[in-house]
C-alpha cells in the first residue's frame, strides 16, 4: 500500500491496533471493499480470518481491488462466522439494514470512457436492486455502502446520489479515494461518510450508537 504515500507506512498494525480499540464485541462494522491483493479466494481468506478474528460482526462489499471476489454464493458458504457480504441484496442484522454496490467511476471524471460508461450503468441497477431489496426488510436504522464515491470530483449529482436520495437512508458510506480529490461530505437528510482508511488514520469511525 506503500504506492499511496508515506502514511501508509506500518498500517497493518495501525488498522488492527486502531479496530481492537475502537470496536466492542457487539459493534456492526462495516466494510467498504479493498479488502485484499488476493487473487483467489482461497488466499483471501487468510485476510478475512484475521479480520473476523477482531471484535464485531463485519459486512463486506466488494471494491475495484477485490479480484479474489467469487460469485456470492460461494462467498458467502466460504466466509467466517460473524462476516457477511452484501451484492445485488441487502440484509438486515439488529434492527440494521444494509445496501450497496461496488459503485464505479461516475461521468465527467477525468478520463471517463465508453467502457467507464457501461460499467457505471451496470453499478447504478446494481444499486437500484440493493435498495429494492433493503426496503422489503424491517430495520430503524438504514445504510448505503459504497466503495466508489457516489460523485466525480466536481460533486455533480449522479444516478448514484438520485437513487440514494430517493430511498433516503439515516447514513451513507464510501471509501476508495487516496489523496486529496474532493468527496462528497453531504446529501439532504442523509449522514455521509467518507471512511477511506488513510483518511481515519487507520481507525473505525462511528456511525451511529443505536439501541
Amino acid at each position: 500500500m506503500d504506492v499511496f504515500g508515506g502514511n501508509w507506512e506500518g498500517h497493518p498494525e495501525a488498522f488492527f491496533e486502531g479496530w481492537r480499540e475502537t470496536v466492542a464485541d457487539g459493534d456492526l462494522v462495516l466494510v467498504p471493499g479493498d479488502v485484499s491483493w488476493a487473487m483467489r479466494l482461497d488466499d483471501a481468506l487468510v485476510d478475512l480470518k484475521d479480520i473476523a478474528a477482531l471484535p464485531g460482526r463485519k459486512v463486506l462489499l466488494r471494491g475495484n481491488h477485490d479480484y479474489w471476489w467469487p460469485s456470492i454464493s460461494k462467498l458467502r458458504r466460504a466466509l467466517p462466522e460473524g462476516m457477511y457480504a452484501v451484492q445485488n441484496d441487502a440484509l438486515s442484522l439488529d434492527g440494521v439494514v444494509v445496501a450497496g454496490t461496488r459503485g464505479w467511476v461516475c461521468p465527467g471524471s477525468r478520463g471517463f470512457m465508453p467502457e467507464d460508461e457501461r460499467v457505471y450503468l451496470r453499478e447504478v441497477e446494481r444499486l437500484a436492486l440493493s435498495l429494492a431489496a433493503a426496503k422489503r426488510l424491517e430495520g430503524d436504522y438504514r445504510v448505503v455502502m459504497l466503495h466508489f464515491p457516489p460523485t466525480n470530483a466536481r460533486l455533480e449529482p449522479s444516478g448514484f446520489t438520485e437513487l440514494i436520495v430517493r430511498y433516503a437512508p439515516d447514513a451513507l458510506v464510501f471509501g476508495h479515494v487516496h489523496g486529496e480529490e474532493p468527496v462528497l461530505t453531504r446529501l439532504p437528510g442523509i449522514d455521509v461518510h467518507f471512511v477511506a482508511a488513510d483518511a481515519l488514520g487507520f481507525r473505525p469511525r462511528l456511525i451511529a450508537e443505536l439501541g
